[in-house]
This record gives C-alpha cells, sequence and structure tokens, in this order.
C-alpha cells in the first residue's frame, strides 16, 4: 500500500504498528498529497493494487466526497490519505508516536540499512556463494 501511495508521488508515507493498542486494526498507513485530485488518484491507486494483488477491496471507506481525508479500512490495515494541510492539523504520527513503525523499503530509515546478511551456502553453513 506504501508502495502505491508513493509511485503516485505521495508526502512520506508513514506505516505505524497500532495492533497492541487497538483492537480494530493492526497497520495505518499515513500519507498524504497536495491537492484533492491527488488524494483521490493515491486512493485509487492503492485500491488498484491491493484487489491485483488480492482480489479483494476495501471494507469500508471514507471521505471521498472532498478528498481531505479518505480512510480505506482493510480490516487488518487502515490506510489514511489527507491534504498535506489535513496532515498537519491532525497530526496521526504525532497522536500515535509511541507506537512502533514499520520498515518498507522506500522508508529513508529502511533504505539506510546495512543489507541483510547472505544466507548460508547449501550444505555449509557459511554465508555467501551460490
Amino acid at each position: 500500500m506504501a508502495h502505491a501511495a508513493a509511485d503516485k508521488k505521495a508526502h512520506d508515507p508513514v506505516l505505524i504498528e497500532v495492533g497492541d493498542v487497538l483492537a480494530i486494526t493492526d497497520v495505518f498507513v499515513v500519507t498524504s498529497g497536495a491537492n484533492d485530485r491527488q488524494v483521490r488518484t493515491i486512493c485509487e491507486e492503492i485500491e488498484r493494487r491491493v484487489r491485483e494483488a488480492t482480489g479483494r477491496g476495501p471494507l469500508h471507506t471514507e471521505g471521498w466526497e472532498d478528498a481531505s481525508w479518505v480512510l480505506l479500512d482493510y480490516g487488518d490495515v487502515v490506510v489514511h490519505v489527507m491534504l498535506d494541510d489535513t496532515r498537519a492539523y491532525y497530526s496521526l504520527e504525532r497522536l500515535w508516536g509511541d507506537m512502533p513503525r514499520v520498515a518498507w523499503d522506500g522508508d529513508a530509515a529502511a533504505s539506510a540499512a546495512p543489507p541483510a546478511p547472505s544466507p548460508p551456502r547449501p550444505g555449509t553453513g557459511a554465508p555467501g556463494g551460490p
């Protein structure tokens, strides 16, 4: 979902683990766009990609009318796509600031992480090699 948003130039997608404190979902995806057209485009791309990958659509959606804050509820993941000003005003990242973030490869922190070690070579237990 974060990849789909990033591909439509969403601003700073963040994944927040909330499952330990909320019984209704496991992860919030929070991102934003510069205008209502971009917010709708981001949401449409997320819906398209999830439908292609899983065959399912959101269980519930809200906010399509004015697109200042669109919510896509997939059960285990809830996506919040907002206008930049709306995101700054409600500051969900600050509200959920004590919850862990989920790293993803489009995330600057994940990109800066060192690469994972090579898996052991078959039959040797030694790293690397074909």
